[in-house]
């Protein structure tokens, strides 16, 4: 009985928590059902590729690639390129799934940019179990993805509006998500050098090619500042 009142307890505050991406979620993925309808997909394939791929715009990617030629080298490679950024979400997170059982297995697997931006962030009461808030954050914007790519999968070939620029709502997703974590923040080193070194990356590389320079350059220089950042923030407290 007590842990089931935990597993309710870290329901209740991961789910206010996801509510903003419901939002962003099940439209995209309305939109990634629309577009595999568009190419002549069943809607089985977008519910299957949501459900057991769940890798946002790989996904639509991964449209195109049905299409052509078989290379699963080429698939490979690409995905690698296109999702490389959460290989360093999955090293920041390595100390936050510790202790969380076989939960983390599927938290590894669900791991997304919005799932990472709540469960870095989320101030969680020290009588709730952390791990499950973490797992219903995961579960949740896994289904809210899911649900998006179902409706636009059955229903898209009876929607006829044009769903051009709607992929926006991501944007505006994670400005608000941005916000939200600066005003949560005590001190703000790293979302300052986070931006800076994007800015930076941005100019030098371009748009197309700027994440993976910017993450190696964040993920440096917040090792190598690490201690001195640990020690601002124990006194701040």
């Amino acid at each position: 009985m007590k842990k089931r009142n935990q597993i309710i307890n870290a329901f209740r505050i991961a789910f206010p928590n996801t509510v903003p991406i419901f939002a962003g979620f099940t439209f995209l993925g309305i939109t990634y059902g629309i577009y595999m309808n568009s190419l002549g997909f069943n809607a089985i394939y977008p519910i299957l590729m949501s459900l057991l791929i769940f890798a946002g715009s790989m996904e639509f990617v991964a449209a195109n690639l049905l299409m052509g030629v078989f290379n699963p080298i080429n698939a490979l490679f690409l995905t690698l390129m296109i999702n490389a950024r959460h290989l360093f979400y999955g090293i920041s997170m390595l100390e936050k799934y510790r202790g969380t059982g076989k939960k983390k297995w599927y938290m590894i697997f669900g791991l997304c940019d919005e799932s990472f931006a709540i469960n870095s962030t989320i101030d969680v009461p020290k009588n709730v179990d952390k791990g499950w808030v973490m797992f219903f954050v995961t579960m949740l914007n896994h289904l809210y993805w899911v649900l998006g790519a179902t409706i636009g999968g059955i229903f898209g070939s009876f929607i006829t509006f044009n769903t051009e620029g709607l992929d926006f709502v991501m944007t505006a997703l994670f400005v608000v998500i941005f916000i939200e974590q600066w005003m949560k923040e005590k001190k703000h080193h790293g979302t300052i050098a986070g931006l800076g070194l994007s800015t930076v990356s941005l100019i030098i590389f371009g748009g197309n090619s700027f994440i993976i320079p910017a993450m190696f350059a964040i993920l440096g220089l917040l090792t190598l500042l690490r201690k001195q950042l640990e020690k601002v923030e124990v006194k701040h407290i």
